[in-house]
């Protein structure tokens, strides 16, 4: 599968036709004369080059990483190594939740390059729910490549050898690691040459958010749990923007993040893009109330994707522990099968808690930071785009600081839901 001939290069459209009529899987897939071979380039993220190649008998996906950071440039390099964690993390998924992530058909190491199974008619998840579009399948989807991907990777499920290996074969990818933690834990919190917001309406929430030690000290504590929890393999970057769909399928692409981290990043991460939709969903209406419906369901999902995960989550800790955390034999009889049932309740109502913090956080990282989502930005009106941003903001610095507070997913969707016709005070 991984071919390591030659040196690394950028695939233009040319080199890219020559080298894909050289694997004879993949000349076969794509049928008919290379020289006919449509290729366009699609990516719309932050870091790679995204190709579609279409031919006479089908189509694929190819991604290669770019030694830099798409986004900024040549300024801001970045190790190819990411291409390696990306595949790594696709086959570890692929066994655990099959069906939900996209099929690997070849990867080659040196270029930094892997072809998938091209997804059609799958729609980014992102632009489904900027266009008011609601998702059926999502919910029990996501919940099922969560709860396989999480449990079967942490102590729960392993032995700790095979569980401190595993680990340690994700270890390498620190330097994606280091721009979660300076992006999303550190630069929204402080003056950063990369922030940036929707000026001047948010300027003083801006100001007050570098001001605020309750959250300084909040953030930097989700900062070292992301840093120092290595609970299971988490896909790092979990986001409505990685996730492929249609109205009977759900996939889940781009984890090149990956790393042994804690749970509660990737579950916060879902819900805060969903809590994004939801928020944003008032700037994009075009007659007041014309949304209301999709709304509902956006806080229904929030609600929906935490109760189905924690039940999925539980039942495979009931059905399928074999790691050596909780060792069967200290909870003998009925009284210990009580007294661990207890326990795994609290583990449960911990990693909300986890997961509460992680979801603010991603949530203020999204309208402070770098890398912003089209959920917002597509409000044109910026006066518009900045209330809804404004109202996002506010619900997450409360379930940052006073996280207490939100002892229920029920707790986290009331609170948006009174924030939905909120009126802050913007600069400007």
């Amino acid at each position: 599968m991984a071919h390591g001939q030659g040196d690394y290069r950028i695939l233009q459209e040319a080199a890219l036709r020559d080298y894909l009529a050289g694997l004879s899987d993949l000349k076969a897939r794509l049928g008919g004369e290379q020289a006919a071979w449509t290729i366009t380039e699609v990516g719309d993220g932050n870091l790679n080059l995204v190709f579609i190649v279409k031919g006479a008998s089908g189509g694929i996906a190819v991604k290669q990483a770019l030694p830099y950071v798409r986004l900024v440039g040549e300024s801001w390099p970045l190790p190819l190594s990411r291409a390696h964690y990306e595949y790594l993390a696709l086959s570890r998924q692929a066994a655990l939740a099959p069906g939900l992530v996209p099929g690997l058909l070849h990867h080659n190491e040196t270029l930094a390059l892997t072809v998938m199974e091209l997804l059609e008619p799958h729609i980014i998840m992102r632009k489904g729910l900027v266009a008011g579009m609601r998702f059926q399948r999502f919910v029990d989807d996501i919940t099922t490549f969560m709860a396989r991907t999480l449990f079967f990777t942490s102590d729960l499920a392993l032995p700790a050898a095979q569980k401190k290996e595993a680990i340690a074969a994700f270890a390498g990818n620190h330097a994606l690691c280091k721009i979660t933690e300076d992006l999303i834990f550190t630069d929204p919190y402080r003056i950063a040459e990369q922030n940036r917001w929707t000026a001047p309406y948010l300027d003083g929430l801006a100001a007050s958010l570098r001001e605020d030690m309750e959250l300084h000290v909040a953030i930097s504590r989700l900062k070292l749990k992301f840093m120092a929890s290595p609970e299971a393999l988490i896909h790092g970057d979990l986001h409505t923007g990685s996730i492929m769909v249609t109205a009977s399928e759900t996939r889940v692409i781009d984890p090149e993040f990956a790393f042994y981290g804690p749970m509660g990043f990737d579950v916060g991460a879902v819900l805060a893009n969903l809590l994004m939709a939801y928020f944003a969903s008032a700037g994009h209406e075009r007659a007041p109330g014309e949304r209301r419906e999709f709304e509902t369901w956006v806080l229904e999902t929030v609600d929906q994707v935490w109760n189905e995960f924690s039940r999925k989550f539980l039942d495979l800790w009931r059905s399928e522990a074999g790691g050596d955390a909780y060792p069967v034999s200290l909870f003998p009889g009925e009284k210990g099968a009580m007294r661990l049932e207890a326990e795994r309740q609290a583990y449960m109502q911990r990693l909300f808690t986890d997961t509460v913090g992680f979801a603010a956080a991603k949530t203020i990282r999204r309208i402070f930071g770098l890398a912003h989502n089209i959920d917002f930005e597509l409000i044109e009106d910026p006066g518009k785009r900045a209330i809804s941003e404004a109202r996002a903001v506010r619900l997450a610095r409360g379930m940052m600081v006073e996280a207490a507070a939100f002892r229920t997913i029920a707790d986290v969707t009331g609170a948006a839901r009174k924030l939905r016709d909120w009126m802050p005070e913007l600069s400007g």
